[in-house]
């Protein structure tokens, strides 16, 4: 119970503080925050929004080339594993799902590794399939994708990326 007396006439030797909360250590001034303590802080967060979006939101294309780059130098070696254990690349009939699932059709690899090369055949940053063909006119094998329009050719997002042209 709060005793709303006078510090003198409670026989206490402290000076009076004003009106005690009934909560241990609670502030004796109101909290919250003032407009002006908000606006500040709304004023930094926009600041900082203003200077920092910009270059995030930008980067979407690159950070999609980048993925797909990185997805066909996977399946690049995912595809050498498989022909270091069947002889073969698989045919662009087999296509990349060979990579998961042992062919059926000619030629069956005979050594083929239990559970696949790759738990399943990704589609690119921007949900088309790689385009696979065996043999490749530029190599062993020609491993693709036609970019943001999903067509051959393009320039900018819309540029193709090959396994033969990445560094």
């Amino acid at each position: 119970m709060i005793d709303d007396r006078p510090r003198q006439e409670q026989g206490g030797l402290l000076p009076d503080l004003g009106r005690r909360s009934p909560l241990p250590f609670a502030p004796l001034a109101h909290s919250g925050f003032t407009l002006i303590e908000v606006m500040v802080v709304v004023t930094i967060l926009a600041i900082l929004a203003i200077l920092v979006v910009p270059k995030i939101v930008g980067r979407t294309d690159d950070a999609r080339r980048t993925a797909a780059t990185v997805e066909i130098k996977n399946l690049e070696e995912a595809l050498h594993l498989y022909k270091l254990d069947s002889g073969i690349y698989p045919t662009t009939e087999q296509g990349l799902e060979a990579l998961v699932t042992k062919p059926t059709s000619s030629p069956v690899p005979e050594r083929w590794r239990t559970g696949g090369y790759v738990t399943k055949v990704p589609k690119d940053p921007w949900n088309h399939d790689y385009v696979y063909l065996s043999p490749g006119t530029h190599g062993d094998f020609d491993l693709a994708s036609y970019g943001g329009d999903g067509e051959r050719g393009g320039e900018g997002k819309d540029a193709d990326l090959e396994n033969w042209d990445l560094k």
